[in-house]
């Protein structure tokens, strides 16, 4: 189940539900994802995010089948925000259920490394400082890139 949405949601209410899809399933990894506070420009007022709602969602879609062919999963989930986000309103909820828990953690870090690098998102942080797009860190490419590696 991927959903891109606009309104805001409740990631413990998005487990609840995912617990009695994946019913069966040996592990159960959930991520949620929250707007930070403060960046290095200073205080975060507002994060606003954007997407072109068919081709983001064509891009996770792949992602999840990606992770359904790497691992072998029971159920997956992955819920993005878009619009106007305060400090502290989850972001993202990322959930993988499969026979053994390290399936479920390799498939939803796997998902998570494409929603901060490779996912189509425009993200625009409002800070004490002004308003700046933010763009993915060195840090996030090198996560991904471990996808990549022979072996992983």
């Amino acid at each position: 189940m991927i959903t891109l949405t606009d309104s805001p949601f409740d990631a413990a209410e998005a487990l609840r539900d995912f617990e009695k899809r994946a019913i069966g399933a040996g592990a159960i990894v959930s991520f949620s994802g929250l707007v930070r506070g403060t960046s290095k420009l200073g205080k975060v007022k507002m994060l606003h995010l954007q997407a072109y709602a068919p081709m983001t969602q064509r891009g996770i879609a792949k992602a999840a089948a990606d992770a359904n062919a790497r691992w072998s999963l029971d159920a997956l989930t992955v819920i993005h925000r878009t619009g106007d986000l305060a400090p502290g309103e989850p972001i993202v909820f990322v959930a993988t259920a499969s026979a053994h828990r390290r399936a479920a953690f390799e498939a939803a870090d796997f998902l998570m490394d494409y929603l901060k690098t490779e996912a189509v998102f425009w993200k625009k942080e409002t800070t004490d400082s002004g308003a700046h797009w933010v763009e993915p860190r060195p840090e996030d490419y090198a996560d991904r890139d471990r996808w990549s590696k022979t072996g992983t």
